[in-house]
Formats: C-alpha cells, structure tokens, sequence
C-alpha cells in the first residue's frame, strides 16, 4: 500500500514538474515575438494547455510566472550559447545562431527596458552573461584587459547583428564573416587558428 501512494505521489510531482516547465517554455515562446507587458495569463494559459487557475497554483502571480521565466530564459539561452574556450570560429558560428534563433526577441527586450522594470532586469542579466560569454570563450586573449573585452562585446553584440542582418539585409553567412573579421581584427594574428 505504501508503495502504490509513494509512486503516486512520485507520478504527481513529475506530472507538476512537466506541467510547471511547460507553462515556462510557452510564456518564454510567446516572448520571442511579443513585448512581455501584451502578454497575459490567458495567453501563456493556452499556449500550455493549462488553465489560469493552474498557472496560478503554480507560480502565484503574473510576477511571480515572469520572475520564473526570467530564470528559465537565462539557463536557456546560456546552454545555447555554449562555445569552447578559444575557437574563434565556433564562438561566431555559436553566437550567429543565437541572434538567429533569439535576435529579434533580444531587441524587442531592448526596445522595452525603459519603460518595465521586470524588461530591465532581463536586459541587465543579458549584458552580464554576454560580456562572461565573452571573457570566457576569448579567454586565451583577454587576461585582464577590459578594453577589449569592451570591443569584443562589441563585435558579438545583438546589435551588431542586427545592423549587418536586418539593417543591411546581408545573408546570415555574410553577416557571420564580417562578425568574424570584427572579431579577428581585435585579437593576435594566430588567434583565428588557435585552438585551445
């Protein structure tokens, strides 16, 4: 008997688990072509099948679902941003794929930051994992020099992707090359064929 209530209960927990991540992946989705501030609860509620009521229950309120999707956002776009330390090639490749798959959705934050303060905080985490992503990937170059470490943010921000991409329409290759020449311009000739 207690076997069968251990493994219900088991059962429920996972089943709560799955729904709460599914609340986070639908509200976090539905970001990627909305201001935050347009999206309800009634929206998030459909995107995961769920009712109010259960997106409630589990989060407690609209903040409390936003301040959950805010951490569910930065360990997912950390994990998409993984690059090995050194490889100046795949660290572009990396980062162009982010701006593609998550670039217009970055400026639409960018774009609200001013006027919603739970916007600032997730534009605010954004640099500071950036710039990490930066101090780590280029670390075999950096040491201390937070020069360039300025410029190579630079040269791999959402921004500079957006004025190649958007702006100047150029394909997502071209766009690539003329990251990767920023970038390579700021570091020690052998970098580019350095591995560490």
């Amino acid at each position: 008997m207690k076997t069968k209530r251990s493994y219900t209960m088991t059962t429920r927990a996972l089943a709560a688990e799955e729904t709460r991540r599914r609340i986070l992946r639908s509200f976090f989705e539905l970001s990627d072509t909305r201001r935050i501030s347009a999206i309800s609860l009634e929206d998030v509620a459909r995107e995961a099948g769920v009712s109010v009521q259960t997106l409630l229950r589990q989060f407690g309120s609209r903040a409390g679902l936003v301040e959950a999707t805010i951490e569910y956002a930065v360990a997912t776009v950390t994990e998409e941003r993984v690059a090995p330390v050194g490889d100046v090639d795949a660290a572009i490749r990396v980062i162009v794929d982010h701006y593609e798959r998550r670039g217009d959705a970055v400026l639409l934050r960018l774009a609200d930051e001013a006027e919603d303060d739970q916007v600032r905080v997730v534009t605010e985490r954004g640099r500071r994992l950036h710039r990490r992503w930066v101090e780590e990937v280029f670390a075999p170059w950096v040491g201390s020099d937070e020069a360039l470490v300025d410029l190579l943010v630079v040269a791999t921000d959402v921004y500079t992707w957006k004025l190649l991409r958007r702006d100047r329409v150029l394909s997502r290759a071209m766009s690539e090359q003329r990251i990767k020449r920023l970038v390579t311009a700021l570091l020690p000739a052998d970098a580019a064929t350095q591995r560490k």
